[in-house]
């Protein structure tokens, strides 16, 4: 019936697809927008936000600063339920947690050969989401990336594996060395019993941050 009626409102009785077809060839004929280059963290930078652990009820304030290719993230403080430090520093990527729920191992741990170069590789394997809107402390136009390391490596098909660590990064449309979230899951969240963590940045700036060993960590060297 709807047919029918688009017919007889034609001019002469002409078939209403071919008011639609130039547009049609035209859509057909737009280009579609390049896909854009995945995330890489800068040498230098700061910021401040947030991270959160959902399943906790947790939010603490948060840091992230680079300078010279090292890097450096504080969650939390000591007047916080939650406190660490990630840093990449000088070849090796440190975590070391100060505070947690029911922990009792404080050790700094360390991972030697890991540096900017070694995270940017990863980050190079992103696959692109999509362009989307934050809604932070301002709306943020970003486009969303996802990353992963899933063992063991196998091809398509009926095979066991696992995923050792997901995320999903948010990064300014217009500069890709400029994050504003991410949703970290995994093993590296293994103190969080849903294994997820977030951070969301309400600054981000182009311009040399502080990075500080700590002491603990420093001994693991």
């Amino acid at each position: 019936m709807i047919a029918a009626a688009s017919a007889a409102m034609s001019p002469a009785g002409a078939d209403p697809r071919d008011d639609a077809a130039p547009a049609r060839k035209a859509a057909a004929g737009k280009p579609r927008p390049a896909e854009p280059l995945p995330p890489r963290l800068p040498r230098d930078f700061r910021g401040k936000g947030k991270w959160i652990v959902r399943d906790l009820g947790i939010t603490v304030p948060f840091t992230w600063e680079g300078r010279n290719g090292d890097s450096q993230m504080v969650a939390g403080g000591p007047q916080y339920p939650i406190w660490f430090t990630n840093l990449i520093y000088r070849g090796s990527l440190y975590t070391l947690t100060y505070k947690w729920p029911n922990l009792t191992d404080h050790s700094c741990s360390r991972v030697p050969g890991f540096d900017l170069e070694t995270l940017n590789e990863t980050l190079a394997g992103s696959r692109f989401v999509g362009r989307e809107t934050l809604d932070l402390n301002v709306p943020r136009r970003v486009n969303h990336w996802r990353v992963g390391v899933v063992v063991p490596q196998r091809p398509p098909g009926k095979f066991l594996r696992f995923p050792l660590a997901l995320g999903d990064i948010y990064v300014d449309e217009k500069n890709r060395g400029t994050f504003w979230q991410i949703l970290q899951f995994g093993v590296q969240n293994l103190y969080d019993p849903e294994l997820d963590e977030w951070l969301r940045m309400d600054t981000f700036q182009h311009k040399p941050g502080k990075v500080t060993l700590p002491r603990r960590c420093a001994s693991a060297r």
